[in-house]
C-alpha cells in the first residue's frame, strides 16, 4: 500500500529536519549522519489521527545560488512535491520574512500541491502568534506557529495536514511486489539478476527506472508480477569528499526506498561487513520487508555445520534484519536460485498482514500475565491499556499506555518478542507505537466497535 506522502520545504537552517523528526516522533536526525545525506530525499513514517503517511525532507532550498549540490536539492524538492499529497513549507519565525521565503512561496504558489505554512521557532505560545502574523503576507493561507523542539503548535498543522489525504479506501494496493537486489559491489547482484531474467523465466518490459542508478524489469513467474529494482551498478566512488562508499550506499538507498521487499546479497566468501550492516539498517529504518541471500555458497568449503554456524553468524552481525530469513545460494551455478521467490512471496505476505484488534489483546494479555510492566523507584507502573494494528506494510500497532516513559528498552523488546513469538511476522519488521493515554479516555472510547482493555 502507498503511503500519503507530505514534502517538507523551506530555504537553510529554518529547523526543517528537526520537524521532520518531531512528526515522525524520533530523535535521531538520519540514520547514517555523514554531511550531505539530506541533499537526497530523505523519508520517514509518522502517524497521526490513525493515519500513516511519510515526511520527506529535502535539504535547503535556494534559488539564487547553483554552486555545490544547490541545483541538485531544487532537483529534489521538485521531485519531492511531484509525489506529495501536500507541501509544508517551514520559515523562521524568530528571524521574520525574507527575500528567500518570498521566492519559494513565488514558487510554491504555482505548484499543484496544498501548501501550508509552518512558522518554526515559536517557543512562546503568545510571542508565537505575533510571528506568524508577517507570514500571511506570502498568500499561502494561515501560517501556523509551531516550535519543532518542544513540539507545540504541530498537532493542528497535521490535523490540517490529514484533510489533504485520500480516504483509506481509495488507497490502492500495486499488482506487483516491487524487489530491490541491494548489495556492495561484486556480491553477484548482476548474476542473481541474470538468473531471475533466465530463458525459463519471462521479461515482459524493460523500464526505465526512477533514478538514474537503477533499472527496473518487470517479470512473471506462476501468474505472479515482481519489479526488479537492480542496483548491479553501484560501485564505490574514490577520492570523494564525503567517503568512498558515500555515493554508492545512497545509490543503494533510493532502490531501498522504492522497494516491498529487499533482497541484501551477501558475499559468503567475505563474510558480513560494515557496509552490509549499514543497509541491514537502512532496510529496517525504511520498514521494508527482507530476505538475505548468502551468495557464492559454492565457493565455500564446508561440513554438515557449515550452514547453520554461518546462518547464526548472519544474524548476529545483521541484528538489524534479524527477523528475515536467509537463503544460501549461487548464483552462478543456478542452486537454489528457484526459492528465493518463495520467500520473497511469503515476506510480502507477512508485509502486508492485518491482525485484528482482539488477537493482539489476547497477546498483550498473556504477556502480561508473564511479566508485569518495570516500575520506579517512585511506584508508578506502567500499563497497557489496549492495543490495535493502525497499518501494514510494514504491520504497526499502537499500544495505548498511561505513560510511555514507564517502558524500558528491555519490556519493550519483551513485547516485541512475544508479539513475534504468537503473530510469527517473519521476514518483516513489526513497528510497536507506545501511545500515551488516560485512563478515562479509555473507558470513554470503549464502544462494540472499539478496542477494550486489557
Amino acid at each position: 500500500m502507498s503511503l500519503p506522502i507530505v514534502a517538507i520545504i523551506g530555504r537553510p537552517n529554518v529547523g526543517k529536519s528537526t520537524l521532520v523528526n518531531r512528526l515522525a516522533q524520533v530523535q535521531d536526525a538520519i540514520v547514517f549522519d555523514q554531511p550531505g545525506v539530506t541533499r537526497d530525499r530523505t523519508y520517514k513514517r509518522a502517524f497521526w489521527r490513525d493515519r500513516e503517511f511519510q515526511v520527506v525532507d529535502t535539504g535547503g532550498l535556494v534559488f539564487d545560488d547553483d554552486t555545490e549540490f544547490l541545483p541538485l536539492i531544487r532537483e529534489q524538492a521538485m521531485a519531492a512535491l511531484a509525489e506529495s499529497k501536500a507541501a509544508i513549507f517551514v520559515v523562521d519565525g524568530q528571524a521574520g520574512l525574507t527575500q528567500a521565503d518570498e521566492e519559494i512561496a513565488r514558487w510554491l504558489r504555482q505548484q499543484p500541491v496544498p501548501v501550508l505554512i509552518a512558522v518554526n521557532k515559536c517557543e512562546s505560545v503568545d510571542q508565537g502568534l505575533v510571528q506568524a502574523a508577517e507570514f500571511w503576507e506570502l498568500g499561502l493561507g494561515e501560517p501556523f506557529a509551531v516550535s519543532s523542539i518542544h513540539g507545540s503548535g504541530t498537532g493542528d498543522l497535521l490535523d490540517r495536514v490529514v484533510e489533504h489525504f485520500p480516504p483509506t479506501d481509495e488507497i490502492e494496493e500495486s499488482p506487483e511486489i516491487k524487489v530491490a537486489i541491494a548489495g556492495r559491489p561484486n556480491v553477484g547482484k548482476s548474476s542473481l539478476l541474470n538468473a531471475f531474467v533466465g530463458e525459463n523465466r519471462s521479461i515482459v518490459s524493460p523500464i526505465s527506472g526512477t533514478t538514474r542508478d537503477a533499472i527496473d524489469m518487470l517479470v512473471e513467474r506462476d501468474d505472479k508480477m515482481y519489479r526488479l529494482i537492480d542496483t548491479a551498478g553501484i560501485r564505490k566512488k574514490k577520492n570523494v569528499e564525503y567517503g568512498p562508499e558515500f555515493f554508492g550506499i545512497n545509490r543503494a538507498f533510493k532502490a531501498i526506498d522504492r522497494s516491498d521487499v529487499v533482497l541484501l546479497v551477501i558475499d559468503a566468501l567475505d563474510g558480513v561487513t560494515e557496509q552490509d550492516q549499514k543497509l541491514a539498517g537502512r532496510i529496517d529504518d525504511e520498514g521494508r520487508a527482507c530476505v538475505v541471500i548468502v551468495n557464492k555458497w559454492d565457493a565455500i568449503e564446508k561440513d554438515s555445520h557449515t550452514i547453520y554456524e554461518y546462518d547464526q553468524q548472519i544474524r548476529d552481525r545483521l541484528h538489524f534484519v534479524e527477523w528475515a530469513e536467509s537463503i544460501f545460494i549461487s548464483a552462478k551455478t543456478g542452486q537454489r536460485v528457484e526459492k528465493i521467490f518463495e520467500l520473497v512471496d511469503r515476506a510480502a505476505e507477512q508485509h502486508k498482514r492485518r491482525i485484528s484488534t482482539s488477537v493482539i489483546n489476547e497477546v498483550l494479555e498473556d504477556a502480561l500475565s508473564w511479566h508485569t510492566p518495570p516500575t520506579t523507584r517512585q511506584g508508578r507502573q506502567g500499563k497497557i491499556y489496549y492495543g490495535t494494528q493502525v497499518s501494514s506494510a510494514p504491520p504497526t500497532i499502537a499500544l495505548f499506555v498511561n505513560d510511555p516513559h514507564l517502558f524500558n528498552d528491555n519490556y519493550r523488546r519483551y513485547i516485541d518478542r512475544k508479539f513475534r513469538e504468537s503473530l510469527g511476522f517473519q521476514g518483516t519488521p513489526l513497528r510497536l507505537l507506545w501511545r500515551g493515554k488516560k485512563l478515562r479516555e479509555v473507558e470513554r472510547g470503549n464502544s462494540p466497535n472499539r478496542a477494550t482493555k486489557v
